[in-house]
């Protein structure tokens, strides 16, 4: 019992590095796993902005008069139209490169869902079927 009291400063620091040791060990684990929870949250909160500004892009009531601008391109010679409520039906034949080129762009950029795009090329001249809805 006598060499316990001669080693008792020892004990104690040998005792306190211990506990040092695993206070360590517990706040490296509870720092890591609010890093990943902040990493899923902070990826969370992006893609809910993203969703919430293609709901403005795809919720916008202007949307039906810019599918009704791409009838103005082409001359109605070349092209059947069918507009029904939300959904179009769209034939265009014998488009030159350009009048393609300006019809795809524009289709493109218009914020609807395309359910049907088939694209020919005969020779020269091109034939696009669209079927959309938004």
């Amino acid at each position: 019992m006598q060499e316990l009291k001669s080693y008792k400063n020892e004990l104690i620091l040998a005792f306190t590095l211990l506990l040092l040791i695993i206070a360590l060990v517990y706040k490296q684990g509870k720092v890591s796993s609010i890093n990943s929870s902040e990493n899923g949250t902070s990826s969370s909160l992006q893609e809910l902005k993203e969703i919430i500004a293609l709901k403005k892009v795809w919720g916008e009531e202007k949307i039906t008069k810019k599918v009704e601008k791409l009838q103005n391109i082409i001359s109605p010679s070349k092209m059947k139209w069918s507009l029904k409520g939300k959904k179009l039906t769209a034939t265009f034949k014998n488009l030159s490169a350009q009048e393609f080129n300006k019809i795809m762009m524009k289709i493109m950029n218009l914020a609807v869902e395309l359910q049907k795009l088939d694209v020919s090329n005969t020779g020269t001249s091109y034939q696009v079927e669209l079927k959309c809805k938004w």
